[in-house]
């Protein structure tokens, strides 16, 4: 059995970590060149770039997990949902 036998590793998989590990090397790619600055938004706490990448990944998660869990409809709406989300705590977080 080779090493990654075991895991369905589909196209849509594929696309999901090759996003990831793209959105990482630009964010970090983005520090090298132009440092972030911690700064106040709406949440309760100062957060700098990377704090607010982390945030958005782990609430789209969240997301989707509810809307697996709530709705009867297509996972596309949740995960527009999620992008919106992500954008606004990028923008104005």
């Amino acid at each position: 059995m080779s090493a990654f036998e075991w895991m369905a590793w589909t196209l849509p998989t594929a696309i999901f970590f090759a996003s990831i590990a793209a959105l990482l090397l630009f964010m970090t790619i983005l520090e090298l060149l132009r440092p972030s600055v911690e700064r106040r938004g709406w949440l309760p706490i100062a957060t700098s770039r990377g704090d607010r990448l982390f945030i958005s990944l782990l609430s789209a998660a969240y997301i989707h997990l509810a809307w697996l869990g709530l709705t009867d409809l297509p996972l596309w709406y949740g995960s527009l949902l999620a992008l919106l989300w992500g954008g606004a705590v990028m923008r104005w977080a």
